[in-house]
């Protein structure tokens, strides 16, 4: 759906100001509707629709189904006015990408987490949420995050990549962390997600924070990268440079990694120690 609205204003010639400007809405607006961080209602579909000269009658259907979808699917709503803008925005990319890269340093990613890992580790890497809102807000969106990215029929590629300080450093217990890395190993012999172990033998590659890079299905939509950080402002790159830069990261921390098959005995040998 953003993928359609933002090619065919661009084949109209517009700006995101001018169309935010003929349409009477406010620039954050279009932007937020183009990132797919909002949904959009039939109405405003329809607006746009005709501002960006798109009549034939089968495509107007088309979007307005995929825009009374979306909204149907669109669980993050209740949450969005919780979360931080560069994280709901990046929620909103996800959910379209075809393919994900992970580095993360620190902790195991959260659509890889289990129940027991998430509520241990999110008071520590979230400590503004406050206790009574947690399990509605932060489990919540993490989970509904799981559901959408692994369980899905057309689900992206994912490829993550772990420090092994994120096999050291306990959260909720020995046999939490049992549980969660017989969970990491469950999840490597998926088809569809490739899960490697930065050994500290490799040495320093990199003295970057957790990211994400992500890929769309189509070719003409621009990757981005999403920086992740607990304490300073999270936010989305969607400027070339930083894309290259943090693509350049992953390969050379991909190249210095274990294997597939080596990560996940190498995961398994962790969990050993903590049964």
């Amino acid at each position: 759906m953003r993928i359609a609205l933002r090619a065919a204003r661009e084949e109209s010639g517009l700006t995101q100001e001018q169309a935010a400007e003929l349409l009477e809405w406010s620039l954050s607006k279009v932007i937020r509707i183009e990132a797919g961080t909002v949904g959009i209602s039939s109405t405003d579909l329809r607006a746009t629709l005709q501002l960006y000269n798109v009549g034939n009658p089968a495509e107007v259907h088309r979007l307005l189904a995929l825009a009374r979808i979306a909204r149907q699917r669109d669980w993050l709503a209740p949450y969005k006015e919780h979360l931080p803008t560069a994280y709901a925005a990046y929620i909103g990319l996800e959910r379209e990408a075809s393919a994900l890269y992970f580095y993360q340093p620190m902790i195991v990613p959260g659509i890889m987490q289990t129940d027991a890992y998430a509520t241990a580790v999110i008071p520590s890497t979230a400590p503004s949420v406050p206790p009574e809102e947690l399990s509605q807000i932060s489990k919540r969106v993490r989970f509904e995050r799981q559901r959408d990215l692994l369980n899905r029929p057309d689900a992206p590629v994912i490829d993550a990549i772990l420090d092994e300080s994120v096999l050291h450093r306990v959260f909720g217990g020995e046999e939490t962390m049992h549980e969660q890395l017989l969970h990491l190993i469950a999840l490597g012999d998926s088809p569809r997600i490739t899960l490697r172990v930065l050994p500290f033998g490799a040495g320093i590659n990199t003295v970057s924070g957790p990211f994400v890079v992500l890929e769309f299905p189509d070719q003409s939509d621009t990757d981005a990268v999403y920086l992740e950080n607990a304490v300073a402002t999270s936010h989305v790159l969607d400027r070339a440079d930083g894309i290259t830069k943090h693509r350049q990261v992953f390969d050379r921390l991909s190249a210095a990694a274990l294997s597939p098959a080596e990560s996940l005995a190498y995961i398994a040998s962790f969990a050993g120690r903590y049964n």
